[in-house]
């Protein structure tokens, strides 16, 4: 044999003779969850991405044009969105900013005191009370709807804001986040001792206990200042003057007359794209809250 004869090469370190190489397997594996949350965020993004576009457009140019082409009539749309029935739509909007936050709120302050009730004290009933709550977090908010009105109806309520307002303060998904955060963040070592310290009950709650679920509230907040913006059947069934309509009903009726007129598609997609940039704005300063709120937990401890 000769000695210039070709030597195989030796395998990388690392590797078995007789083996591809390639990347390791962990490697690919992790591609998979990455690949998955890009294509459920491509999925939640798309309907957003054509609202936006579509509101920049026309009515020709809305029927006439590629679906992701932008157009050249947003500033229209949105001057003759504010002129529609002398501005009808932004008395929509100033209705979903009360329903919303004022609902938010009071629901906010109800699940505080519930949640920190059902987490710190204990008395017969509570685990009962509990599985309650977790039963109407179960519940379709579809089959609530027709029993509200008829209490709403009783008390001589529908047709009032009061009637869409009420509703919406005991949530029991709040609840059930404030006893949870409760429990994990106010000790009981803590709570007693303000008690030795001769310090009320309310006290204890509001100066004490209070200051430390407001990550856990600002959640609460959030979660139910979104589901009110976005609520449809509660004020559609018991609203009837479209002066009190929301966001969400007021577009519905529009979205029905342009069935018969046409002009209207452009309004009600211009609509429903200044209706989503509340929540992108509330989202990044309650975002800002959790990261301050984090932060200073991380220094305290």
């Amino acid at each position: 044999m000769s000695s210039l004869a070709v030597r195989k090469a030796a395998p990388a370190a690392g590797t078995t003779p007789g083996t591809a190489q390639g990347p390791p397997l962990h490697r690919r594996i992790a591609l998979v969850p990455t690949v998955t949350l890009l294509l459920g965020a491509l999925y939640c993004l798309l309907p957003v991405a054509w609202v936006v576009i579509a509101s920049t457009k026309s009515g020709h140019e809305l029927f006439s044009t590629f679906t992701f082409l932008p157009g050249s009539g947003f500033t229209d749309n949105v001057k003759e969105l504010s002129t529609y029935r002398d501005g009808v739509y932004w008395k929509w909007m100033g209705n979903s900013a009360l329903y919303a936050g004022l609902g938010a709120l009071l629901s906010t302050a109800v699940s505080a005191v519930s949640g920190y009730a059902l987490a710190i004290y204990r008395f017969r009933g509570r685990e009962t009370l509990f599985n309650l709550l977790l039963a109407g977090v179960l519940m379709p908010p579809v089959i609530l709807a027709v029993p509200q009105y008829l209490l709403m109806a009783k008390a001589d309520l529908t047709g009032s804001q009061l009637s869409v307002l009420l509703p919406q303060i005991l949530a029991p998904y709040g609840v059930y986040l404030a006893r949870i955060y409760a429990a994990a963040a106010v000790p009981s070592d803590v709570v007693e001792a303000g008690r030795m310290d001769g310090a009320s009950e309310w006290r204890i709650f509001t100066r004490i206990a209070l200051p430390m679920m407001v990550p856990g509230l600002v959640t609460v907040f959030l979660f139910q200042f979104v589901a009110v913006w976005n609520n449809f059947l509660l004020p559609y069934i018991m609203l009837s003057d479209d002066e009190k309509f929301p966001l969400t009903v007021g577009l519905y009726t529009l979205l029905e007359q342009g069935s018969n007129t046409p002009a209207l598609y452009t309004l009600v997609i211009t609509g429903a794209f200044l209706a989503v940039l509340p929540l992108i704005a509330l989202f990044l300063v309650v975002q800002r809250f959790w990261s301050l709120d984090l932060l200073s937990g991380a220094v305290k401890s």
